[in-house]
């Protein structure tokens, strides 16, 4: 610019040169921090659990039903309601055991299950009790004890969770194999459903109609009925009943012996290891306990009833009757420290595993003796105020809680103790059986009639006994002989279903008693209380 104000040339043609102002500079906007940041990688899915893997197995699709086993399991169920309804417990019901046994045996053969055929064999045996004794005690343990043992051998458990869920596992077996029949069923037809469908429909009118109408002539003209099969119409409704839970429970045991749950996979995890010092003075103050109670009976058993009268002042039978239940207690409770201690003790090294199965060896040894202190009890007491059913019960307990002892010793040599469950089922299984074998019954006429006892004779307590007691009975000399004959009732099922073994050689022994002055009735006193 000059001085004039004029603007000079080069100032001019530098500002058009230079052109507008620049504009203000505009904040930059910061990205979403998604932008910036790299994508989150997904977590891998979480792997299922143990029960997870169990349950998907269990209900996972199988091969469908064959016809053999279809036909045999209706077959069982036919034979069922034939021979269980309208008949006293006996032959029948220990066959149609044997026709399940016998549906579900071919699958456990294939797979090779000894031990399941065991277990179920011994159920079989165990359903066979009510061919063969009377003594309603004695059956209903039999058939519990049977129950237990044969949802253990079809369901293959062999852990403790899993024997414990045995009826579970039935009910969820008798769901998931009615999908099976039916996934069956309709292979078999395959294109031939519908006809199939209809012709059992005809089959079914046509019985049901030549059984209300043959009832109905049978009725009217009894000509015409001695023609007819022998058909109860009040006993059909319990015999188709009865046939078609016979029906499930054959095809659900073929089904669970095929494919059994996996629940024995199943357990806890492995308990956190105690501390040397924390687990071994526990338990070597119980074994000093243990080992103190044993010493001090064997002094009672050796110094007899003067030492028991000189130190305790009571009598040979009265030391002998109290404690005994507390014996038998002490025995359960110590199954169950031996199985927290095996759980929770060390074992990680050499040392561990050495004082662990010493200490618990020593407290093992030492119930065996509490066991022997208690049946000696026991035997000093039934001496001297005879023998009872519970009497007989609780010793042969006794002896298989000792058998048991004995199989957690065996499995503490080596610290492998995974048979053990199925084995301690099939023990309590043996019991029973050894139980039914002894006949109870007879065993208490025998010993309370011929025993030096301290009491006088509860004669009302044998003649409630039951018509397995009869033949012990007829042995015994008068008066004894004729006051327990006279009341013994015995009615044996006519037909062979209901044969019993027990009311069979009653009734013969019965028909051949000569009871003079005695009537019927005559003589009979009120039971007595079946006490300890």
């Amino acid at each position: 610019m000059t001085d004039d104000g004029v603007p000079s040339p080069s100032s001019e043609s530098s500002t058009a040169l230079a052109g507008p102002p620049p504009a203000p500079p505009v904040p930059a906007v910061p990205a979403p921090a998604t932008a910036l940041r790299p994508a989150a990688t997904a977590l891998p899915p979480r792997p299922p659990s143990p029960l997870t893997r169990a349950l998907s197995a269990f209900w996972a699709e199988r091969e469908p039903i064959t016809a053999p086993v279809l036909v045999g399991g209706l077959a069982v169920g036919v034979a069922g309601g034939a021979l269980v309804v309208g008949h006293r417990p006996g032959l029948g019901v220990a066959v149609v055991a044997l026709l399940v046994a016998a549906l579900a045996t071919p699958a456990m053969v294939r797979r090779h299950a000894v031990g399941d055929l065991v277990s179920l064999a011994l159920a079989v045996a165990l359903v066979g009790v009510l061919a063969v004794r009377d003594a309603g005690w004695v059956v209903a343990l039999s058939l519990l004890t049977a129950a237990g043992v044969g949802a253990m051998a079809v369901t293959s458990a062999r852990s403790a969770p899993a024997v414990l869920l045995g009826g579970l596992s039935w009910l969820l077996g008798a769901l998931r194999a009615t999908r099976w029949v039916g996934r069956g069923i309709g292979a078999l037809a395959g294109s031939r459903r519908g006809r199939l469908l209809g012709m059992g429909r005809s089959v079914l009118v046509t019985v049901v109609l030549l059984t209300v109408f043959g009832l109905l002539f049978a009725s009217a003209d009894a000509v015409f009925a001695s023609y007819l099969a022998r058909l109860e119409a009040d006993l059909l409704p319990g015999r188709v009943v009865v046939g078609l839970l016979v029906l499930l429970v054959a095809l659900t045991a073929a089904h669970l012996a095929a494919a059994p749950p996996g629940w024995s996979a199943l357990g806890p995890p492995p308990g956190r290891p105690a501390g040397r010092a924390e687990w071994l003075l526990p338990v070597l103050a119980l074994d000093a306990l243990v080992v103190a109670f044993v010493l001090v009976q064997v002094g009672a058993l050796v110094g007899g009833h003067r030492y028991v009268l000189a130190t305790a002042g009571l009598s040979y039978a009265t030391y002998a009757r109290e404690g005994f239940a507390q014996l038998v207690a002490v025995t359960a409770l110590t199954l169950v420290v031996i199985g927290v201690a095996a759980r929770r003790a060390p074992r990680g090294t050499a040392r561990d595993r050495w004082e662990t199965g010493v200490a618990l060896a020593v407290l093992c040894v030492g119930t065996l003796g509490v066991v022997a202190s208690a049946l000696r009890r026991m035997d000093l007491y039934v001496e001297a105020f005879g023998l009872t059913r519970l009497r007989v019960l609780v010793v042969v307990a006794e002896v298989a809680m000792a058998v048991v002892l004995v199989l957690v010793m065996a499995a503490g040599v080596r610290w492998r103790g995974a048979w053990l469950p199925r084995a301690v089922v099939q023990v309590v299984a043996v019991a029973t059986l050894v139980l039914a074998a002894v006949n109870p019954d007879a065993l208490i006429v025998r010993h309370n009639t011929t025993a030096d006892l301290a009491v006088a004779l509860d004669v009302g307590y044998l003649q409630g006994l039951s018509a397995d007691a009869v033949p012990a009975m007829a042995e015994t000399d008068e008066p004894w002989r004729s006051r327990l004959l006279t009341c013994a009732r015995v009615d044996p099922d006519p037909g062979w279903a209901g044969w019993n073994l027990g009311r069979d050689r009653a009734a013969d022994v019965l028909a051949d008693a000569d009871l003079p002055g005695f009537g019927p009735g005559a003589g009979c006193e009120r039971p007595g209380l079946d006490g300890f």
